[in-house]
C-alpha cells in the first residue's frame, strides 16, 4: 500500500504538538546540582595511602596521561636480627585530563585499589595546561567517591576488610596485654613496698633500742682542775 502523501509531515507535526503541550523542564545549573547516577565517570580520584608506585596504571594507560615520580627509602627491620628492606615512596602522581579518554583501565588494573571513579565533574579550566591535576587535587576528589553498594546478606566479607579487622584486633590485643603487664608490674612494686615497710616495722618492734635515739656522751665539767697535793 502506497503511503499517503503528507503522512510524514503530519507525524512530525503531531510530535511537535505533543511536545508543545508538555511542561517545560529546565535544569537550573549551577544553582541546582544535577542528580548523577552512582556509576558516573566524572573524574579519577587517588587514595595515595594504597599506592605502592607499581606503575601499572601509567604503563597500561593508552594515552600516557599519568605521570608518576618516586624515590626509594630504606625501612628498618621489623624484628631484631632481620634485614633492612627498601620501599618506593610516592613523590608525584598527576593525571592530564586534557588527554584522558575516561576508559577506566587505570582503575581496573590497580591491584591495591588506589584509584576510584568519582561523580565530580566541575574541574574545567580556562587554560588547557592547567588540566594536569596533581595528587593533592586528586586526593580532594577522593572524598566525593560514593560508597560501594551493600553486599548480599549471604556474601563473603571482602578480603581487605577481613585483613584490616584482623590487624586491628591484633593491635588491640597487644595494647591490652601491655596495659595488663604494666598494671601487674605496678601492683608487684606496690606489694614489695608494703612488704619492706612491714619488715621494717617488725624489726623496730623486736629491738626497740635499735630505733631509739642514742644518748649523747657525758661532757666533762668545764674549768681548771685542782692539783692534788
Amino acid at each position: 500500500m502506497a503511503p499517503i502523501p503528507g503522512s510524514g509531515l503530519a507525524k512530525g507535526l503531531a510530535v511537535t504538538l505533543r511536545t508543545m503541550t508538555k511542561k517545560t523542564v529546565t535544569a537550573q545549573y549551577p544553582d541546582a546540582q544535577p542528580e548523577l547516577p552512582p556509576r558516573t565517570r566524572g573524574v579519577i580520584a587517588l587514595f595515595e595511602e594504597n599506592c605502592t608506585v607499581c606503575m601499572l596504571c601509567a604503563r597500561e594507560c593508552p594515552d600516557w596521561c599519568i605521570y608518576i615520580d618516586s624515590h626509594k627509602e630504606t625501612v628498618p627491620p621489623a624484628a631484631p636480627g632481620g634485614r633492612e628492606r627498601s620501599r618506593n615512596v610516592l613523590d608525584r602522581f598527576a593525571i592530564d585530563f586534557a588527554l584522558c579518554m575516561y576508559c577506566g583501565i587505570c582503575i581496573e588494573v590497580c591491584p591495591f585499589d588506589a584509584l576510584f571513579w568519582t561523580p565530580e565533574f566541575e574541574y574545567a579550566e580556562t587554560d588547557i595546561h592547567e588540566l594536569t591535576h596533581e595528587r593533592d587535587k586528586l586526593r580532594e576528589w577522593m572524598w566525593t567517591v560514593p560508597a560501594p553498594p551493600a553486599l548480599d546478606p549471604g556474601a563473603e566479607e571482602p578480603k581487605e576488610i577481613a585483613a584490616a579487622r584482623k590487624t586491628a584486633d591484633k593491635l588491640a590485643t597487644e595494647q591490652a596485654a601491655q596495659a595488663q603487664q604494666a598494671a601487674q608490674a605496678g601492683q608487684a612494686e606496690e606489694t614489695a613496698r608494703a612488704a619492706r615497710a612491714a619488715e621494717a616495722e617488725q624489726a623496730a618492734q623486736a629491738d626497740p633500742s635499735a630505733s631509739a635515739p642514742a644518748e649523747p656522751p657525758a661532757t666533762p665539767p668545764s674549768g681548771p682542775q685542782e692539783e692534788q697535793s
